[in-house]
């Protein structure tokens, strides 16, 4: 590899870290890590001694730094090979664990007795003096720390209290920072539910929310690298000057996604050109050779050594000096969020490139990763037991394709996955189903897994709009089922002004989606054209069919027989007259959808 210059100021913490390394005789850290299984608490039982978990992720910069530094000290060394079991974990390899523990960040050092009990919980990064300090008050008193809060349980009522949209809405905007755009004021980047919500909510007039959108979209773009093209995780220090350069693939998918939304909204050539960007960017470092998306880039050329730096090159200057590290595992889940992404961007844009290669990635995830009844496992070794997280990433992709292609064999692929997730995920209280957790509930009572706010919501909504498209009650009930538990008043108001995603989904489980119907031949170009003008059109909450009656196709009998292809909007029980042409759909789109 040819050498790595950096400036004085990033030179001097390389020097540093290598300085450390060769007082420890140039060897690695000596720390026996073990991977993460219910063996080791029995070891732990039968040695007397504890658990620490350290959960990172392999794009974390300060996991790097607490690597070289704090897991290297000679001290600290010693009272973990003495007093514990070191077990080290990438959380995006274990999305139960990364559930559980993902409000403490990466990393998370958490410390268990062999009972698994939690005695220490620990966020971010650790020094080796504190680390030390810890290790050996652990071992001095067992007692669970401060941190360790008994969660108390979970109360729905009667779980069927929705959230006061008055109150959520009040929430939402009271996080909103209108200096600097965005939602919250310690770190930037898009939140893409927030955004989207604003998207939808413009399309009834509200100018509150179309400023809030394009003022967080405008901003975000300080996070988009100018080089390649991909999407920083996130800013520090409450403005969009101090990236953190991860690039994490639901950061790429969810901000394509977004942003291609906001172009078919507002046309502005600079939404969709980032959008794009992100796709040439997955698809020149996130892409396998089999067609399917790795999972992330690292934010160090260097571990440990922050490169901001490096980031200002030009492409020329970075690859002389390297690139970053690509963390190479394929999950279903990162693959579900890309493919959704490019399916959206596809449908918005009319390109066969993204719609190719999200087909391309859709097919490799069914051949390497599906489950029986539909399900969906999360990578190529079945090291931890199936996550809802896979499934559910991987059926709203099924269900964007359907809508992109018009072929009923991804419709299908949905419908089942929402079979699967409904049998294997449900949380019931008092015989209620209450919502789904991360996890089946089969891992032990100290570990019983709780719903996740953010995957209900995603669930509702993908589960309503998917009983539209098949007719199935029991679809519907599902949606329903996930609303409860995100709905609920004390998890809606713990979640602040993180709340679009809920306001989106409690409005669209209570309403009809805009729903398009073309019939016609899917070898007829003007039926073709019919239908990419209904999937372009920027309504969030719709659902649009291509039906052909050569095919035999459902539901074709309920429109007259034409001698040419013909678009029908539906609403309530019933639809327009049939629209011929493209302009004329739009024209009577608007119409149906004008501000009230």
């Amino acid at each position: 590899m040819k050498p790595v210059f950096l400036r004085p100021a990033c030179l001097l913490v390389f020097i540093s870290l290598l300085a450390l390394q060769s007082a420890q005789g140039g060897a690695p850290a000596t720390i026996a890590w073990q991977p993460w299984s219910d063996d080791v608490f029995a070891q732990a039982k039968r040695e007397h001694k504890f658990v620490l978990l350290d959960l990172q992720a392999v794009w974390c910069h300060w996991c790097h730094v607490m690597d070289v530094t704090t897991y290297s000290d000679p001290r600290v060394i010693a009272l973990m090979r003495s007093h514990y079991i070191a077990v080290r974990v990438d959380q995006d390899s274990r999305p139960d664990l990364a559930s559980r523990y993902q409000d403490y960040g990466w990393p998370a050092t958490v410390v268990f007795n062999g009972d698994r009990g939690e005695i220490v919980k620990r966020q971010g990064y650790l020094p080796p003096e504190q680390m030390a300090s810890m290790l050996q008050a652990i071992i001095d008193d067992p007692t669970p720390g401060p941190s360790v809060v008994n969660a108390k349980p979970l109360d729905v009522g009667d779980g069927k209290t929705a959230a006061n949209v008055e109150n959520l809405t009040q929430q939402f905007w009271n996080g909103y920072d209108t200096k600097l755009g965005s939602w919250g004021t310690v770190q930037k980047f898009l939140d893409w539910n927030n955004v989207e919500y604003c998207v939808a909510a413009t399309r009834s007039g509200n100018a509150r929310a179309e400023n809030a959108a394009r003022q967080t979209l405008q901003a975000q773009l300080k996070l988009v690298d100018p080089v390649w093209g991909g999407v920083d995780q996130y800013s520090a220090e409450g403005d969009w000057d101090h990236p953190h350069f991860e690039k994490i693939m639901q950061f790429q998918a969810e901000n394509m996604r977004i942003y291609a939304k906001a172009y078919a909204q507002w046309k502005e050539p600079v939404y969709r050109q980032t959008a794009e960007g992100i796709a040439h960017y997955i698809r020149d470092f996130l892409t396998s050779p089999d067609g399917a998306f790795y999972t992330s880039q690292d934010a160090d050329l260097v571990p440990g050594v922050h490169s901001a730096d490096y980031f200002r090159l030009d492409d020329a200057g970075r690859r002389r000096l390297g690139l970053p590290r690509v963390d190479k595992h394929i999950y279903a889940r990162e693959n579900g969020w890309c493919i959704e992404a490019l399916a959206t961007l596809a449908a918005v844009t009319g390109g066969n490139d993204a719609r190719d290669v999200a087909l391309r990635a859709a097919r490799y995830i069914i051949a390497n990763r599906s489950l029986p009844g539909g399900g969906i496992r999360h990578g190529e070794e079945e090291n931890g037991p199936p996550s809802l997280g896979d499934t559910l990433a991987m059926g709203r992709a099924f269900l964007k394709l359907y809508e992109l292609t018009a072929d009923r064999a991804w419709l299908m692929r949905a419908s089942r996955a929402a079979s699967f997730i409904d049998t294997h995920f449900d949380y019931r209280a008092r015989g209620t189903i209450i919502g789904y957790t991360p996890v089946a509930a089969t891992t032990g009572a100290s570990f019983a897994p709780v719903p996740d706010f953010d995957e209900n919501v995603s669930l509702a909504r993908f589960a309503n709009l998917l009983s539209h498209y098949t007719g199935m009650p029991h679809e519907h009930e599902i949606a329903e089922n996930a609303l409860r538990f995100p709905a609920a008043p004390e998890v809606a108001q713990s979640r602040l002004s993180a709340v679009g995603g809920l306001l989106l989904a409690q409005q669209e489980v209570a309403a009809e989606p805009l729903h398009v119907a073309i019939v016609g031949r899917k070898t007829d170009a003007s039926a073709r054209n019919l239908f990419l003008a209904a999937i372009r059109y920027p309504v969030i909450y719709k659902q649009v069919e291509w039906i052909d009656r050569s095919t035999g196709e459902p539901d074709a009998g309920q429109y007259p027989d034409l001698p040419r292809a013909a678009a029908y909007i539906c609403t309530n029980g019933a639809c327009s007259s049939p629209v011929f042409s493209p302009d004329d759909l739009v024209r009577t789109l608007d119409r149906r959808t004008a501000t009230k």
